[in-house]
């Protein structure tokens, strides 16, 4: 018999593995012809099936064919789970990172200018790339605000909310500046 059909699994009927040898698959079909033969009592259907698949499996050069066309139930790939980037952590993250990073460069620029630690100037200068990092945060968790908005709302225009943006900024850091001269 050289033709088979790929969508059945004839290793589960005769209850083989995929590499049994050919005198263990003989004695397989043996043992269950013996059992469900329709003289013992047996079903027709299921020795049907089970002539089928000892047909396949015994010749080689059929069963290699099988082997090769046969359709095998795919094994749910390993994935490995990586850390979420920005975008994964959503608006809410993304903006509670910029809030963190503000408050810790104003707290760094704070203690150096209020406590007057001036040889601690490298610590302004990390404090200001804080600021800066956090600002940048605050810049990308807008970006996902405007993602989530309904296509027909006022501040979905890129144009208008950079605008808002970034005159935010600059009148905070306006605000720091004079907090800082002023004392």
């Amino acid at each position: 018999m050289s033709q088979f059909d790929s969508n059945k699994d004839y290793y589960e009927v005769l209850g083989a593995d995929e590499n049994s040898s050919r005198s263990e698959i003989e004695r397989l079909y043996k043992r269950l012809a013996s059992q469900h033969h329709p003289d013992r009592g047996g079903s027709e259907a299921r020795m049907k099936s089970l002539n089928e698949a000892y047909s396949v499996l015994k010749d080689d050069l059929i069963r290699r064919d099988y082997d090769a066309g046969r359709s095998k139930p795919q094994a749910a790939a390993f994935i490995p789970v990586a850390t979420p980037t920005a975008r994964d952590v959503g608006m809410f993250g993304q903006g509670l990172s910029a809030l963190l990073c503000l408050l810790l460069g104003l707290f760094l620029l704070c203690l150096v200018r209020f406590q007057w630690i001036w040889f601690l100037w490298p610590l302004a200068i990390l404090a200001f790339f804080i600021i800066v990092f956090g600002v940048l945060l605050a810049h990308a968790a807008m970006r996902s605000l405007k993602a989530s908005l309904p296509a027909s709302s006022l501040l979905r225009h890129t144009l208008l909310q950079e605008m808002i943006f970034w005159i935010l900024v600059g009148s905070g850091a306006y605000g720091i500046y004079l907090l800082f001269t002023a004392v």
